[in-house]
């Protein structure tokens, strides 16, 4: 029975995790689609990017990874640490490199004053998304959503490209049965 992925992350425990996601579909993250021809070998570089760039927003490194046929492995480190000294305008800007914010992001940025219920509502907002910038789920998220767009456009579908959850647990030995280990 699957677990909840709260309880298979403990950042107390270890801040190594092997996270997998698969396509579906028998669609091609990368390599030569021998029976049509096609070459998806490009798409290797979209997700080595991407973690680049995620790597530098989030407080989530990119310790190794390895990109299959139709599917990708990854070991992500957690560093809270990293995330707990980022100041309030740090946290600001980081969330702002992925998303829009809010009204009150924004104004703080722009170097508006904000009055003390605002700068409360803020602070409130800033400690969900610094949660989120160590949250596995979201650095997922954030790393699929943009390429499986993509595939599907390159591939003329719609629908998911990615099987629905990533699969990850706390780094160590673990097996593939899409590999050969």
């Amino acid at each position: 029975m699957p677990k909840p992925r709260k309880s298979l992350v403990s950042i107390e425990a270890t801040p190594y995790y092997h996270c997998v996601s698969r396509c579906i579909r028998r669609a091609f993250l990368c390599g030569k689609d021998e029976i049509t021809g096609n070459n998806f070998e490009h798409r290797r570089q979209w997700i080595e990017d991407r973690l680049l760039q995620l790597s530098q927003i989030f407080a989530i490194d990119t310790a190794a990874f390895c990109v299959m046929s139709n599917h990708y492995h990854i070991v992500l480190h957690i560093d809270k640490e990293k995330a707990d000294n980022w100041s309030l305008r740090e946290v600001c800007d980081q969330w702002h490199e992925l998303f829009s914010g809010n009204e009150l992001s924004g104004r703080y940025l722009s170097g508006a004053a904000l009055s003390s219920t605002e700068e409360k509502q803020l602070q409130q907002k800033v400690d969900e998304w610094r949660e989120r910038l160590i949250d596995i789920s979201w650095f997922m998220r954030c790393l699929n959503e943009p390429i499986a767009r993509e595939a599907n456009r390159e591939d003329g579908a719609t629908g998911r490209f990615y099987e629905y959850h990533p699969w990850y647990s706390p780094f160590g030995p673990a097996s593939c049965l899409s590999c050969s280990n």
